[in-house]
């Protein structure tokens, strides 16, 4: 069963969004509030393993809230919500350790799609906002000794993560095994030293890696 916790100040969505983790037979909802000023609480008391983070709230927002939820508690996965594609708070939200980032207009299959792939250990984003992540990944950029460290095969995994491919879809786009997509992301967390999904596509972010 995966708990979910909700951030959304306009009350009617957050009923919505209540109203289908209770008609998904995998999903529990594990609380909501209309915005992360008390977000560490929030999380010690729910203890859920998705947030589903709106970006514009009221007095601390989404961007602020998923800084603090990685600072404290790195295990809790989130996906950023928002009415509209804005790439500064997209790239802001991703550096910050969001796992997916969903438009509010998405269906509600993609939106449970989104929380079963973050669960699973994936990236999830639409295909638009994937689009403005790989424009901003393959930007020019100053030589990074990490990215390049990276062999040419999990750069390539590295960029389908950073589209939103599950390991699934990527062994099945690589025609390679599961367990070998698994073991180059390994690799790909040991070379850039980091310790989720969420920070491998930040880190790529960060530098404007061209993969």
């Amino acid at each position: 069963m995966t708990r979910v916790f909700i951030y959304d100040d306009n009350e009617a969505r957050r009923d919505s969004l209540i109203a289908l983790l209770d008609l998904t037979d995998s999903m529990e909802y594990a609380g909501s509030a209309a915005n992360c000023t008390q977000v560490e609480e929030d999380m010690a008391g729910a203890l859920p393993d998705i947030v589903l983070m709106d970006i514009e709230m009221p007095d601390t927002d989404g961007i602020e809230g998923v800084r603090r939820i990685k600072s404290k508690y790195p295990g809790i996965k989130v996906i950023m919500q928002t009415v509209y594609e804005d790439n500064d708070k997209i790239f802001s939200a991703l550096k910050n350790g969001a796992e997916g980032y969903i438009l509010k207009k998405a269906s509600i299959a993609s939106i449970i799609d989104s929380i079963n792939e973050v669960h699973n250990g994936g990236a999830f984003m639409t295909p638009s906002v994937a689009l403005q992540v790989l424009k901003y990944i393959n930007k020019p950029a100053q030589s990074d000794e990490k990215m390049e460290s990276l062999s040419p095969r999990e750069r390539e995994v590295l960029t389908f993560l950073s589209e939103g491919d599950s390991y699934k879809m990527i062994a099945e786009r690589m025609q390679i095994s599961y367990g070998t997509v698994n073991n180059h992301i390994k690799k790909i967390y040991e070379k850039l030293q980091v310790h989720s999904l969420g920070e491998a596509v930040s880190y790529a972010l960060k530098s404007k890696a061209n993969l």
